[in-house]
């Protein structure tokens, strides 16, 4: 199969999906136009000058001639004698029935032709091919993407996650607008005048209908400039950025710690089911799972800031063990989860028919861990892990209000009391991004880890 042939199947599988047709009309309308303009060009050449007129007279004889060559033929043939006038009179009737059928062809032209065999034509020519890439590059760019199934299931989520984002905009700006909270109120005190609050309400465009607030916020949306806060004057953006590397540093540190912790201790524990380390250990899971994270916060600090004064009680960007307490207190209660999630997962695994089979076969219990246990029971843990991970990039707003981190859930907290309405759009906007891009590694997890999904996800 060449080049044109397989742009060619492409475009004809994604004219199957109504998404993708639309998509292609619209990315390569300039391309449709112009084949377009030569069918209707091509159509009204040939009805101007039919293909009967535009034989020339010598052609005409040409074809006379080979007729009549190819009937005397015939006659030998069959050992036939017919006379030179009944033969001319058979030539001509012959002549007659092909110059019919150049007609019905003339006639047949305004049929339509799919845009598929035009497209193969086309690009199978260097000039069609330059032109085409030209005029029809975002075209071209979403066929390629669909061609490589895992790039195409990629494109697809992110495709939908703009709808996310603009459905959470809308409904969270909604709730705001017909919240009984008044920011100008809020911000500026119980003795603002009504002049003072007009005034407020006037420079960040309170005072406009509904539908005109809505249309900005989704503009800033899309341009990423949702304006400037209520409070201190500063771009959201810039506000967000600033405070998302402090947070993705605390999740991280968290990850890790608990990571390093339940996953082992949670296969273990499946392992040695009911066993004293199995019944003491998920006894600690049960704690963590159940002390309050701003609790176990304070008795940190209680005792290795202010008695013992080892590890500071505040976050300090320049000093990396103002970072190991909040890091404990957040992976703490992860830890506990996904221990939790690893044994019984493994437990459902541990019992299929194939690790009879592999222990049947000699293979040790380590190499059986490794090699079968662990990569299937992986699938629910990784899911508990995306949704704590989104969940904490999101921001940790309690454990960031007791350790003092200036991080973006403290800081959405902190506006939506006024409401600072810019901001927690703003805030709620980035956690919707964060939290669909973590759900599309996990998606992406799920198939490094398990063929069978690998499989379906290619097919």
């Amino acid at each position: 199969m060449n080049q044109s042939e397989q742009w060619s199947l492409i475009y004809q599988q994604m004219q199957r999906q109504w998404l993708y047709k639309v998509a292609l009309w619209v990315l390569g309308f300039p391309l449709h136009i112009i084949f377009f303009v030569l069918q209707i060009v091509n159509y009204l050449k040939n009805r101007a000058q039919p293909a009967v007129e535009r034989l020339s007279q010598t052609e005409k004889e040409a074809i006379k001639q080979q007729l009549l060559e190819e009937e005397r033929n015939k006659q030998r043939y069959f050992n036939q004698n017919i006379n030179k006038e009944k033969t001319e009179k058979i030539v001509a009737q012959r002549l007659n029935n092909y110059i019919q059928t150049l007609i019905t062809e003339d006639e047949d032209i305004s049929k339509s032709v799919s845009l598929s065999d035009i497209y193969s034509q086309w690009v199978s020519t260097p000039i069609g091919f330059i032109s085409s890439i030209m005029l029809a590059l975002p075209m071209y760019l979403l066929m390629t993407i669909y061609r490589f199934p895992i790039i195409r299931y990629i494109a697809e989520r992110l495709f939908l996650m703009v709808f996310v984002i603009f459905g959470v905009t809308w409904i969270v700006f909604t709730l705001l607008y017909f919240s009984p909270s008044d920011p100008a109120q809020n911000i500026l005190g119980i003795q603002a005048t009504p002049e003072q609050i007009d005034n407020f309400n006037v420079l960040h465009g309170l005072d406009d209908s509904y539908w005109v607030q809505l249309l900005r916020t989704i503009k800033g949306v899309v341009t990423f400039d949702l304006g400037f806060t209520y409070v201190g004057n500063e771009l959201v953006i810039d506000a967000l950025i600033r405070r998302f590397p402090i947070t993705l540093q605390v999740t991280f540190f968290s990850l890790a710690i608990s990571l390093v912790i339940a996953i082992p201790a949670g296969i273990y524990s499946a392992v040695k089911v009911n066993s004293l380390f199995d019944q003491f250990f998920m006894f600690i899971a049960l704690i963590g799972l159940s002390i309050p994270t701003f609790w176990l916060g304070l008795i940190f600090i209680l005792n290795f800031s202010i008695r013992n004064r080892w590890l500071p009680a505040t976050f300090n960007p320049d000093n990396p063990w103002s970072l190991l307490m909040p890091a404990i207190v957040l992976g703490t209660s992860l830890a506990a989860s996904v221990a939790r999630m690893t044994r019984a997962s493994t437990l459902e695994v541990i019992h299929e028919d194939y690790l009879l089979t592999a222990r049947s076969k000699g293979m040790s219990n380590w190499r059986i861990i490794w090699r079968h246990i662990i990569p299937n029971a992986l699938i629910p843990v990784i899911t508990v892990i995306g949704l704590q991970f989104g969940g904490m990039l999101g921001g940790s707003a309690v454990t960031e209000q007791v350790f003092n981190i200036n991080g973006v859930g403290s800081y959405i907290v902190e506006k939506q009391f006024v409401p600072d309405i810019p901001a927690v759009l703003g805030g709620v906007i980035y956690i919707a991004i964060i939290v669909s891009l973590v759900n599309l590694v996990v998606d992406l997890l799920y198939a490094l880890i398990d063929p069978r999904i690998r499989t379906t996800l290619k097919n």
